[in-house]
């Protein structure tokens, strides 16, 4: 009987179904299926009553369940006790984020990582994707918030927060360029991009380079690597009116009166960011923190 047994069963039970927990536990109805289905011949014993509503324990799945919860309790005490000692950075959850994150997006994981993991600290570093990355291969972060969606199965991924993205222009061509929904990305055709260095995030950059030339826009001189595109370098770069800006709708600064923000029409670029942390990770602050960012703005 393995501690990822108890997790998986324990998930099906509280959730009642298997499709529920599979979200739960970030992984394939089809396996977890498999794996409950071992478990209970390992047993020997039917520990669930599945139907096309859900799954329900039975007498023998009721009994464990008191029994599973009490083992994974322990063993989840056992760790906080243990990482007193370590010296990797257990106890301290390393968190990556990019420079412009929504307000309140992590607030709420925060307060019930703080709630139900009291001795875990947290320990936050502005990194753009590229740099996340690296550090997350480096076990230097537990987890990050990425541009890209990384391939292959070092990490796993949730896609948590959608952002369309609108423009910062000077007011006096907002003026002349706005329509009752927004500015057309056509429009901003005799603009050029206040872009982001392509090594900080390549995959995003080529998507955001690709759409703004499909509609004739001049991409501009290159950012140089390494620059961090901060909002003042933004603002200082569109104020004289020759250039645009991406920024989303909620951006945390107060604008000067010379510039603007408008929405896109159609919101042709929309900005994905993914909770990204190691696929063998197995500690509980960890857990719980990538369970709470589950919300609206992941759908």
């Amino acid at each position: 009987m393995e501690l990822r047994d108890l997790q998986m069963f324990v998930a099906v039970a509280e959730e009642g179904g298997l499709t529920a927990a599979a979200r739960r536990l970030h992984m394939s109805q089809p396996a977890l299926s498999q794996t409950i289905s071992r478990f209970e011949r390992q047993l020997g014993v039917k520990l669930l009553a599945r139907s096309n509503t859900g799954a329900q324990v039975t007498q023998a799945g009721a009994t464990l369940l008191g029994e599973a919860r009490a083992v994974l309790a322990r063993h989840d005490m056992a760790l906080r006790t243990m990482t007193r000692y370590t010296r990797r950075g257990h106890g301290v959850l390393r968190i990556g984020i990019p420079l412009e994150l929504p307000p309140g997006l992590l607030d709420p994981a925060l307060a019930d990582l703080a709630r139900v993991h009291p001795d875990t600290r947290v320990q936050a570093r502005h990194l753009s994707t590229a740099d996340q990355r690296a550090a997350l291969q480096a076990e230097e972060l537990d987890v990050g918030f990425l541009r890209e969606r990384p391939t292959g199965a070092q990490f796993d991924a949730q896609l948590v927060v959608r952002e369309p993205l609108g423009v910062l222009v000077a007011a006096r061509r907002a003026d002349r360029l706005a329509g009752p929904d927004g500015i057309a990305l056509d429009a901003l055709a005799g603009l050029h991009w206040v872009g982001f260095p392509r090594s900080s995030s390549p995959l995003w950059y080529d998507e955001v380079a690709g759409i703004l030339r499909g509609h004739g826009i001049d991409l501009g001189p290159r950012a140089p690597e390494g620059q961090v595109l901060i909002p003042d370098v933004k603002l200082a770069a569109v104020a004289d009116g020759r250039a645009f800006a991406l920024a989303p709708p909620d951006w945390q600064r107060l604008l000067p009166d010379h510039v603007t923000w408008s929405p896109l029409v159609g919101h042709p670029l929309v900005r994905r960011t993914w909770a990204v942390w190691p696929a063998e990770a197995t500690r509980g602050d960890l857990g719980r923190f990538i369970a709470a960012l589950e919300g609206p703005g992941s759908t």
